[in-house]
């Protein structure tokens, strides 16, 4: 065997996901894939559902919570909700609705951005910073400490590797990023909205609480502009867990995928955060605000679409339902009448 030809096959090998990702995960092979999960009444998704879940969705009739986002992943169109689910350009909707002045104060600070990751400037970012890509979640990059304490935290998948050696770590997060781009996310569960994202990394402030640990995550359920849910997680990549309230701050007992938090105390600044993530939702029939609160200063996380992507599991089933109940799905302009369930 030629020295030639086992050059070739390793460059392929090597370059392989660099070379065939771009035409399979494309937006056409998506259309695709969607057509042909069309014409089966996506059995699979159904079934991926019932298995996560543990009853069988209703399209035509969707009641519970879950049923009504995996609804929304599949025939709900709203060019802006690719907009919101975009990490990067959803900063400019925020200032959209807020205003200029308004939108700074609650936007985290921006470092840089780029779809070219081996651009990105170690060094002339401070010590600490946070990474991750516009277009997807459960994907993130944490530069924290100083000196010898230095470390690199990177998150994807679900496992956590770090790093403690700056000029490996530099290699490192430009591979991750490299990769991070290839695929949009959850391409094959139909989350239509991140699939015409122009996929970047953004580069953000570290944010802290003050003592020093991540902050807590208020994630509000906004229901056509009326929040009816909040979600506090506690350690949001290691060891995370979950609490349920009203929005009149009572503890609901109800369980989903993570471990139950115990009972926090309300937050002194609720209502405030309560009214800005419904001014940022209004907008909408549903989608979920999800803000940090800091020595009373409020910041903005994200906007989700599809939570779970309409698989979580709660307990008691028929929390679900209730959660459900908020939402009024109405066949809109973007829900053109061929594309839904009859």
């Amino acid at each position: 065997m030629s020295n030639n030809f086992l050059y070739v096959a390793s460059f392929i090998k090597k370059n392989i996901k660099k070379l065939l990702y771009p035409i399979i995960y494309s937006y056409t092979a998506y259309k695709l894939f969607d057509f042909i999960n069309r014409l089966s009444g996506y059995r699979k998704e159904k079934l991926r559902f019932f298995l996560k879940v543990g009853y069988y969705p209703d399209l035509k009739n969707p009641r519970s919570f879950n049923e009504k986002v995996l609804w929304k992943k599949i025939y709900d169109r709203n060019p802006l909700l690719s907009v919101i689910s975009d990490k990067f350009a959803v900063r400019q909707y925020i200032k959209d609705v807020l205003g200029e002045q308004e939108a700074e104060k609650i936007l985290i600070p921006l470092y840089y951005v780029t779809n070219k990751p081996q651009t990105i400037p170690f060094n002339d970012l401070p010590e600490e910073y946070a990474i991750k890509p516009n277009h997807a979640s459960r994907r993130a990059i944490f530069a924290e400490g100083t000196g010898e304490q230095k470390k690199y935290i990177i998150i994807y998948g679900g496992i956590k590797k770090t790093i403690f050696d700056s000029e490996i770590a530099k290699i490192e997060i430009v591979n991750t990023c490299k990769e991070w781009l290839l695929i949009p996310y959850n391409f094959r569960k139909f989350e239509w909205a991140y699939q015409k994202i122009k996929r970047k990394i953004v580069i953000e402030k570290l944010l802290r609480d003050s003592s020093g640990k991540m902050p807590v995550d208020y994630k509000f359920s906004i229901f056509h502009g009326k929040c009816q849910m909040i979600q506090i997680f506690h350690n949001r990549y290691i060891d995370m867990t979950r609490g349920f309230y009203t929005p009149e701050w009572n503890y609901i007992s109800v369980k989903g995928v993570t471990q139950q938090a115990p009972f926090e105390k309300k937050p002194e600044n609720l209502k405030s955060m309560i009214d800005l993530a419904e001014s940022l939702g209004k907008t909408f029939d549903y989608v979920r605000v999800d803000l940090y609160s800091i020595n009373n200063r409020i910041y903005f996380g994200e906007l989700t679409c599809y939570p779970m992507s309409g698989s979580n599991p709660f307990d008691p089933v028929s929390f679900d339902f209730e959660l459900g109940k908020y939402w009024n799905i109405i066949p809109n302009y973007w829900n053109l009448k061929k594309n839904t369930p009859g």
